[in-house]
């Protein structure tokens, strides 16, 4: 069983919300105007929970700053445009933050406005104590999130549980201080998340509640 933290803090994409279609969905767009269609949604949904830069820099090698800026602009346009029509929260996640006791706050890879908007759009955005994006800060594995949520909660590392569905999350739970809990119907690679070493490992976010088997890491 997890033991309860005074704090917890949240991965957005692929933990609470399956968002995948709107995101992947969004990013085809971009791609498809620059005339490149031979991306599918199992490899980008790779990229969900980094920066958009480290994806167009992949597709696009080379491609500058300016560049880098139009493709993003670009994605924000298809991105809220969609509406969040694709996107689901995940069986458990509103019964568990509604449940669970301790502080909440969100360590994601968002920027913070549109992580309001999302939480906000399903009924999520009450549970928590602070939401954090990211903003002008590095993105995860970078710790810098985390610390900002952190510092938004008045929270030490040794009181938080990061909760997140990758090895980036991993990372920078770890260059955070904190203990890390996997769950592992994200989107996450499997193996990648294997040698993080997570603290925990759970299959149910209602699993943070006691409820049904959780799984120890290392």
């Amino acid at each position: 069983m997890i033991p309860s933290f005074p704090v917890y803090l949240f991965d957005i994409d692929g933990t609470l919300l399956h968002s995948a279609p709107d995101i992947c969905g969004a990013v085809s767009e971009v791609l498809k105007e620059a005339g490149r269609t031979e991306y599918g949604e199992e490899f980008l949904r790779g990229y969900i929970g980094l920066s958009l830069d480290a994806l167009f820099n992949d597709v696009f090698p080379n491609c500058g700053e300016e560049r880098l800026a139009a493709l993003t602009e670009r994605y924000r346009v298809h991105y809220h445009g969609r509406a969040h029509s694709g996107t689901t929260v995940y069986p458990g996640v509103r019964e568990t933050l509604e449940q669970l006791q301790g502080r909440k706050g969100t360590a994601t890879t968002k920027r913070t406005a549109g992580t309001r908007v999302v939480l906000e759009r399903f009924g999520l955005a009450r549970y928590f104590d602070h939401i954090q994006g990211t903003d002008g800060i590095p993105c995860k594995p970078a710790p810098d999130v985390l610390l900002r949520a952190m510092q938004g909660l008045g929270a030490r590392p040794g009181d938080c549980l990061m909760v997140g569905d990758s090895q980036a999350d991993v990372e920078a739970g770890r260059r955070a201080g904190v203990a890390t809990c996997i769950v592992d119907y994200g989107y996450g690679n499997p193996a990648a998340i294997e040698e993080s070493a997570p603290d925990f490992r759970i299959s149910d976010l209602r699993e943070l509640l006691g409820r049904g088997p959780a799984a120890n890491g290392r």
